[in-house]
């Protein structure tokens, strides 16, 4: 993977997933997400105890491919490796990324509009980090349901969120922790506002319990929280 550049932009607009964002996206992650490595190796750790071997690991909204990475490394050409994804810039970067894996031809990266666009495979292991977040509410469960439909008996669907706090007074005690961290990662105040306000009505979190209701409802029996912090978590859903 090609090292990111350090995050300076300040979004003129409603947030894009365009070229300078896709340039120094790595960066602006390990910034902005509080334990943003610790979730990234939780999230491997946890899903690679569901990957059966020919089936698909699919990862919706892949961005640079980073979620990925770690699966083709460890399970090469055991399986076939999908990356989802609607910006053409980030869907640039992430075939130039395997283009150099070993296993890289094992890696498809697909132009996707999840709300209408779900791949005709059967996988074991489907990932939606921080990506179903950015989709309208309104198709969230129809996007849930063709990853129930797509998985393998025994299969997993991990999903990482930001999302609102129970209440409104503990949702904003978070909110200002997490500012605090981003403050501390040497964003400035008025690229923290412009962030911000770009992103109102494109990123559209929901409760914890919320999530878990859109996965009980399409047939995930077996649901749990593997990581949180803050406003941000990480859930398995496993296909009986």
């Amino acid at each position: 993977m090609s090292e990111a550049q350090r995050d300076e932009v300040v979004p003129r607009g409603a947030w894009q997933f365009d070229q300078e964002v896709t340039a120094v996206f790595d960066d602006m992650l390990q910034r902005s997400i509080p334990q943003y490595n610790a979730m990234r190796m939780v999230t491997f750790e946890v899903g690679r105890r569901f990957v059966q071997p020919g089936t698909a690991i699919v990862d919706m909204g892949c961005s640079r491919g980073q979620a990925l990475l770690p699966f083709v490394s460890t399970f090469g050409a055991a399986n076939e490796y999908i990356g989802l994804e609607i910006s053409e810039p980030m869907i640039e970067a992430a075939r130039q990324n395997f283009s150099y894996h070993p296993h890289g031809k094992r890696v498809s990266i697909q132009s996707a509009d999840l709300r209408h666009e779900f791949p005709g495979v059967t996988s074991s292991l489907v990932l939606s980090v921080l990506t179903l977040q950015f989709t309208p509410i309104e198709y969230r469960q129809q996007i849930i349901r063709r990853v129930f439909e797509s998985l393998a008996p025994g299969g997993a669907f991990i999903l990482v969120e930001k999302i609102l706090g129970a209440t409104s007074r503990l949702d904003e005690a978070f909110v200002e922790l997490f500012l605090n961290i981003k403050r501390e990662n040497g964003y400035s105040e008025s690229q923290i506002d412009r962030k911000r306000m770009s992103l109102e009505g494109v990123l559209v979190p929901v409760t914890s319990r919320w999530n878990e209701e859109l996965l009980h409802q399409e047939g995930f029996a077996s649901v749990d929280c593997f990581w949180r912090h803050l406003n941000f978590a990480g859930w398995v859903a496993v296909k009986p």
